[in-house]
């Protein structure tokens, strides 16, 4: 396990497949990998033993990490509400010293991407996986709040005036 990132296994599932051998069974683990800085990633492994899965599972949730902006490095910066499948999550900033208000799945995402002051809610199916998805989603959705400065407003004033006195000398003429 890499010190610089928190990895959180959220799903243990025994599968087999019937075969004309007899059954074929294998594990599958879904796991959440995040540095607590900004960065969070999920990812599904398949193997015979739990260890390959999770080792698996991790490599890919490292490989396809997504960045979340964070307002003042501690919370999100707008609420979103998301539906993916039959799961509905939705995730709003919280003022300072409030916590992580989350259930299950949404708070081991949160918590890995270092999101500090949350409150969230799940709707519509108790699946781990389908929660961790679309909790995904909804940091995935998320835009940082960027204000807009005078020089950026009047360079768009300027287009604007621009392109108005080329229209009116292209009719006078």
């Amino acid at each position: 396990m890499d010190s610089e990132y928190y990895e959180k296994v959220v799903q243990v599932n025994r599968v087999s497949k019937k075969t004309k051998g007899g059954d074929k069974r294998s594990l599958s683990v879904l796991a959440v990998v995040g540095d607590k800085k900004g960065r969070v990633g999920v990812g599904l492994g398949k193997a015979a033993d739990v260890q390959s899965a999770v080792r698996k599972a991790t490599s890919y949730a490292k490989k396809h990490m997504l960045s979340v902006p964070l307002k003042d490095g501690r919370t999100i910066p707008h609420q979103v509400d998301i539906k993916l499948g039959a799961a509905k999550v939705m995730i709003k900033p919280a003022p300072e010293g409030t916590g992580v208000i989350a259930g299950g799945a949404v708070r081991v995402v949160v918590e890995a991407a270092g999101i500090r002051d949350i409150v969230s809610k799940t709707l519509g199916t108790s699946n781990q996986a389908s929660n961790v998805y679309a909790t995904l989603e909804a940091l995935k959705r998320l835009k940082s709040v960027k204000r807009e400065t005078n020089n950026e407003v009047s360079e768009e004033e300027k287009v604007s005036k621009v392109s108005k006195v080329k229209k009116g000398t292209g009719n006078a003429t």
